[in-house]
């Protein structure tokens, strides 16, 4: 894939600018030409968050994605409702089951879904929800294949470094179930 784009969506304190983040600077890592373009609302927790996050062998000329995007990630359904369009046909729709579904009809034809029960997953393994932004991270990663979850480790210590490093081994075990999760319930 030369090239490949996906809009992350949630409330504000979800996590999905942090998700483009791990995302954009894991494909920076590799070498690829990145953006990361976020947008969010007036309130930082609560109000709506989305980030579109770009990965190139070329040169990216807009970092805004409006059409035909290869993935889009929707941890509510607000943001399945809002940008479930704008998935190109063939493309791949990764949702947080626990607080959204997909409707009939909402998916297009040739559209792969990886329905995630993202705050269920991290609850029992971490006693919260907390990292379900990471679980669904994963889960990206194996629908996409956008970038080699190889690489995870140093992209972490990257973005999780001097006094975040201590967050590192639960991110990647959260990262690592909904890779396995998304890998064992493919649709």
């Amino acid at each position: 894939m030369s090239t490949f784009s996906s809009i992350i969506a949630g409330f504000g304190g979800q996590g999905s600018l942090l998700m483009g983040k791990i995302l954009a600077y894991a494909g920076m890592l590799e070498g690829k030409e990145v953006s990361w373009c976020p947008s969010y609302g007036p309130e930082m927790r609560g109000g709506t968050a989305n980030v579109n996050v770009i990965i190139s062998e070329e040169g990216i000329g807009s970092p805004v994605i409006t059409k035909d995007a290869d993935c889009i990630v929707a941890l509510n359904q607000p943001s399945l409702d809002k940008f479930a369009p704008v998935v190109r046909d063939g493309g791949s729709l990764v949702i947080n089951s626990d607080l959204c579904k997909v409707a009939d009809g909402q998916a297009k034809a040739g559209t792969k879904v990886f329905e995630v029960p993202a705050n269920r997953m991290a609850t029992e393994a971490f006693g919260g929800s907390k990292l379900a932004n990471l679980v669904m991270l994963g889960a990206v990663v194996y629908a996409t294949g956008a970038i080699n979850a190889a690489g995870m480790d140093e992209t972490f210590a990257h973005v999780f470094d001097g006094g975040k490093a201590k967050f590192i081994p639960d991110n990647k075990k959260a990262f690592e179930m909904g890779y396995e999760f998304a890998k064992n319930h493919a649709k």
